[in-house]
């Protein structure tokens, strides 16, 4: 199974990225023992539209591209589902034991994401129901990857 971290807006050099860098080398390194060949990131350019529908339905129609056939879509929403780490390793856990060749993360531009993405989502996860920037948004989830394969390979990494 492939991980992708698909987002809108690309992440300069500094100390965000450097942590976001070496959490998704820790999540490729401890992955592959357990089925997961990669852990990777697509950014993709903001949308340029003036009003937001249109950017949010643009930033949309972009991410569904990346789409892989058979791929599980999760939205980051701030309405979606909080989940405990240990959930949300069982849940990456669950798609690799049942086949799904690709799970793709998507974070929205910064007036989030148009409907046509969040319909299409497979599941919709928030990270609490405070509003994150989108480079803190990504820290979270490529350590929360991390994390979810550390569980699954016993490392002591995540304590209970």
């Amino acid at each position: 199974m492939r991980i992708t971290i698909a987002c809108v807006g690309r992440m300069k050099s500094g100390a965000e990225r450097d942590l976001f860098d070496r959490y998704l080398d820790r999540a490729q390194k401890i992955g592959r023992p357990l089925g997961v060949t990669s852990v990777s990131i697509k950014e993709l350019a903001e949308s340029p539209a003036r009003k937001a529908s249109d950017r949010k339905a643009d930033e949309a129609k972009a991410l569904l591209a990346l789409l892989p056939p058979g791929a599980r879509l999760v939205v980051l929403d701030e309405h979606g589902k909080t989940m405990t780490s240990p959930q949300f390793s069982s849940r990456i856990d669950d798609w690799k034991m049942e086949g799904v060749p690709d799970v793709v993360f998507a974070i929205g531009g910064a007036d989030g994401h148009g409907a046509d993405l969040l319909s299409r989502a497979d599941q919709k996860l928030a990270f609490g129901a405070m509003t994150w920037p989108h480079q803190i948004a990504r820290i979270l989830l490529v350590e929360q990857v991390y994390r979810a394969l550390t569980i699954q390979s016993g490392h002591p990494y995540h304590r209970e």
